[in-house]
């Protein structure tokens, strides 16, 4: 079992850089592949991006691929999400998920998950 906690999260402009964090405070990450999603104000929580446990696959949503990148240090626990050019359509809470072993795109696959961390990209 593990706990995650999300940091990193903020207001910046359209265009900018931002690297979210999701750490386990509880258990160890090392045996799970790690995902993000993220759920913007009235829609549906949607795919990010995942990595599988040993750090060889790495998959991302449409709208993310070439500007997102996900990143695990499973010596630091941690797992990231660095975030490019970022848009106002980017605006969301990001939430961090593990599920034990197999990478998943399917929200419903995944059995635990952090508290989110707002991101707001202002025009």
């Amino acid at each position: 079992q593990v706990q995650l906690v999300e940091s990193g999260g903020g207001l910046v402009q359209a265009g900018a850089s931002l690297n979210i964090s999701c750490t386990a405070s509880a258990g160890t990450i090392t045996n799970y592949a790690m995902a993000w999603f993220r759920q913007a104000p009235g829609k549906e929580r949607e795919f990010v991006a995942v990595i599988s446990q040993n750090i060889d696959t790495t998959f991302y949503g449409d709208s993310m691929s070439g500007r997102f990148t996900i990143s695990r240090d499973n010596a630091k626990n941690a797992v990231y999400l660095q975030m490019n050019s970022l848009q106002p359509g980017d605006t969301a809470v990001y939430y961090c998920a593990a599920r034990r072993l197999i990478a998943s795109l399917r929200e419903s696959a995944y059995d635990y998950w952090g508290q989110g961390t707002l991101v707001t990209v202002s025009e």
